[in-house]
C-alpha cells in the first residue's frame, strides 16, 4: 500500500519527465508533496508535459541521458533519494529505423543512472522501468513470468532486455554491500490521457477521432496486456516505497492488468469508438487496413501473480474503464478545458475505485 505521507518532503529523480508516462509520474508526485527533478529531453510537439502545467510544480531539467556528464551534475545538485528511470526511446517501429540510437538511449542511458547511483550515496530506492516486450516471445495464450527468458525480438525490446541485464549486473557487482533496493518493472501496454505518439493504437484512434476520419488498424488480431497509464505509475510507486522501507521487496515485477484485459487490438479500438460516441454522440468507425511491414508480436500476456502476492496489489480499472478515461481526457484536450483539474479528478476517481482494506491516498490532504 501506499503511505500518502511516504513521499512527502521526499528527493524523487525521474528520468524521462517530459514524456508520456512521466508526465503523469510527476504529476502523481507532487500532489503526494514530493520534491521532484525531472532529467529528459525537452518534449516535442503535441505533449502532456506542457499541457498539463507540472513543470510549474517541479525542477525541470532538459537534458540527454545519454551525456553521462550532464546525469552526474543533476545527481549531484539534487541529491535524489529515490530515481524511476522512464527515459527511453519507446517505440517499437521508431527502433527499426533507429536501432542504434535506441540501443544508445535505452542501454547505455541506463549504464549512466546506474553510474550515477553508484557514485551517490543518498539514493535508496531505484526502479528501472522497461516494459513486457523483454520477453522471448513464444507466441503462446500464457503470461509470462519474472523469470523468463530475456530476449526481445525487435531493436526496442532488445535493447530494454539488455537494459534488464545491465541493472542485474550492476546490483551483482556493485551494490551488495550497500544500504540501496533496485526492482525492474516490466509494464503491459500503458495508455491514458495525453499520449501523443505515433504508431500507438489508442493515439492513433484519438487523432482520427479528432479528425472525424475512419481509424486504421494495421494487426486487429493481435492481444496485448492493456492498462491505465495510473495502475501502472502507482505500482512503480508503490514498490518504490516499500523496497526502500524494507530492502527484500526489490526484485523483477511484471505490471499489467487482469487477465480478461488482455484483448485483441479490435476490441480495444471498438470500445474507444464507444467511448467516443458516449462523450461527443460522435460515431468513428473502424477497418483493418491489412499493413503487416515490421515484425510485431501478436500475441502477449503478462502474469502478474508475484506483485499480486507480494503487496497484495490489483490492477483498479479494467479495459473499458481505462478507455473510458482515456476519452475523457482527450475530450477536455480538444475542448481546451482545465487539463490538470481533469487528471486530479482522475486521480480521485482511482483512489475511489480501489476496493482494499486499506485506502491508496492519490492526493494528500
Amino acid at each position: 500500500m501506499i503511505d500518502k505521507n511516504f513521499y512527502k518532503n521526499k528527493r524523487v529523480l525521474v528520468t524521462g519527465h517530459t514524456g508520456f508516462k512521466g508526465s503523469w509520474m510527476c504529476t502523481v508526485l507532487s500532489f503526494l508533496g514530493a520534491k521532484v527533478t525531472g532529467y529528459a529531453l525537452a518534449p516535442i510537439g503535441p505533449n502532456l508535459f506542457e499541457a498539463c502545467g507540472v513543470s510549474h510544480e517541479m525542477n525541470s531539467v532538459i537534458g540527454d541521458v545519454r551525456d553521462l556528464e550532464q546525469v552526474k551534475k543533476v545527481f549531484r545538485e539534487t541529491q535524489p533519494e529515490l530515481v524511476i528511470h522512464m527515459a527511453a526511446q519507446p517505440l517499437v517501429r521508431e527502433s527499426y529505423i533507429n536501432p542504434a540510437y535506441t540501443y544508445e538511449v535505452n542501454v547505455m542511458g541506463t549504464v549512466n543512472v546506474l553510474e550515477c547511483i553508484r557514485e551517490t550515496s543518498s539514493v535508496r530506492s531505484f526502479i528501472n522501468v522497461t516494459t513486457d516486450k523483454v520477453y522471448k516471445n513464444k507466441e503462446w495464450e500464457w503470461g509470462y513470468r519474472e523469470d523468463e527468458e530475456l530476449n526481445g525480438y525487435d531493436p526496442y525490446s532488445n535493447s530494454k532486455s539488455c537494459s534488464e541485464l545491465v541493472t542485474s549486473t550492476y546490483i551483482n557487482s556493485f551494490f551488495q554491500e550497500r544500504q540501496i533496493a533496485i526492482s525492474t518493472m516490466r509494464a503491459g501496454n500503458v495508455i491514458g490521457g495525453g499520449d501523443f505518439a505515433k504508431d500507438r493504437i489508442i493515439p492513433d484512434c484519438v487523432r482520427a477521432a479528432y479528425g472525424k476520419k475512419e481509424i486504421e488498424v494495421r494487426n486487429p488480431y493481435s492481444i496485448r496486456p492493456y492498462q491505465h497509464v495510473l495502475d501502472a505509475v502507482m505500482a512503480y510507486l508503490m514498490v518504490a516505497q516499500e523496497q526502500y522501507i524494507e530492502t527484500r521487496y526489490a526484485g523483477n515485477y511484471n505490471v499489467g492488468p487482469n487477465n480478461e484485459d488482455s484483448v485483441e487490438t479490435g476490441e480495444i479500438v471498438s470500445l474507444f469508438c464507444d467511448a467516443w460516441a458516449s462523450f461527443t454522440e460522435e460515431r468513428i468507425q473502424w477497418t483493418a487496413c491489412g499493413e503487416q511491414g515490421l515484425h510485431e508480436a501478436n500475441f502477449l500476456k503478462l502474469d502478474c501473480s508475484r506483485l499480486k502476492k507480494t503487496f497484495h496489489w490489483n490492477p483498479v480499472w479494467d479495459i473499458k474503464k481505462a478507455v473510458e478515461k482515456t476519452v475523457e481526457w482527450a475530450v477536455v484536450y480538444q475542448d481546451g478545458g482545465d487539463i490538470l483539474g481533469c487528471m486530479e479528478k482522475q486521480m480521485r476517481s482511482f483512489e475511489g475505485n480501489i476496493k482494499r482494506n486499506e485506502p491508496l491516498h492519490l492526493v494528500a490532504d
